[in-house]
């Protein structure tokens, strides 16, 4: 290793970052909505392919499951959807990184935008899923307390949610405590996932930028969260159809409120801004 890298190695070990946090107003989430369907009209090709790609794999996911049998986990699943769906929307980000670079983007944008950071998203991806598989051993601790550990038949478990003490008192207690998860899960990973697409950072600091600017923006990340969980329950009703439209547009929304929402400045080993 000669002096001119010993260096090169040393600068870049004492550079570090400043992540900044901006102040949005309550009116900003439907502003991201609205550059979200901006992008995916001026990249529609690509979007609705990557779309298609998720609508597809869940379609396949939903059939096999009631080929093996395994239809009482279609509803946790389908909730816990919530869960994952910021590594699902990692194409869309990329889609727009094209966009704004001034280039019409292709599917490698979209199907390859993980692979510069593919490390730090794949620590990413082990949280989201710990959160995922918490909420998936929740849902059959709560079938088991409700309902016994014997699987009625799909007629009479999905008419038994909804016209039973039982199934009333399931979906609330359920609906309370995955609330409560999929916040948390929302707080680690609103910008955590475009930050690390955009910069060389941990995905520590990811979560971090994230966390900050859920607790900085309470009232506007709120009403975000309250859009892509409406946005994503209405592509679910549709079987999953509506979500070749809905999943592109939220990452591509997404990806502005990262923008909005989180600076990122370089600082030298003295602390100084340089860039």
């Amino acid at each position: 290793m000669n002096a001119a890298t010993t260096r090169a190695h040393r600068e870049a070990a004492a550079t570090r970052v400043k992540i900044t946090i901006n102040p949005v107003g309550m009116d900003r989430p439907r502003a991201w909505l609205a550059a979200g369907i901006e992008d995916f009209r001026q990249a529609t090709a690509v979007s609705l392919a990557y779309g298609m790609f998720w609508v597809g794999l869940s379609i396949a996911i939903t059939a096999g499951a009631i080929t093996l049998g395994l239809w009482h986990w279609l509803l946790p699943m389908v909730a816990g959807f919530m869960f994952v769906g910021p590594l699902v929307a990692v194409g869309s980000y990329g889609v727009s990184r094209a966009l704004e670079a001034g280039r019409a983007p292709h599917l490698g944008d979209a199907f390859g935008a993980w692979r510069p950071h593919a490390g730090q998203l794949a620590m990413m991806g082990v949280m989201m899923m710990i959160f995922f598989l918490a909420w998936i051993r929740l849902a059959t601790l709560l079938f088991a307390l409700f309902f016994g550990f014997e699987v009625p038949s799909p007629a009479t478990l999905y008419s038994a949610l909804l016209t039973t003490p039982e199934g009333l008192g399931m979906i609330a207690v359920g609906t309370v405590l995955g609330g409560i998860l999929a916040f948390g899960a929302f707080a680690i990973s609103a910008v955590a996932i475009p930050t690390l697409m955009d910069q060389d950072l941990t995905f520590m600091e990811g979560i971090e930028a994230s966390v900050r600017s859920v607790a900085r923006n309470f009232r506007p990340m709120l009403l975000w969260a309250a859009i892509l969980t409406g946005c994503v329950l209405v592509g679910m009703m549709t079987f999953y159809i509506g979500l070749m439209l809905i999943l592109p547009v939220l990452g591509h929304a997404s990806w502005h409120a990262y923008e909005d929402l989180v600076r990122i400045e370089s600082l030298d080993e003295k602390g100084e801004l340089h860039g």
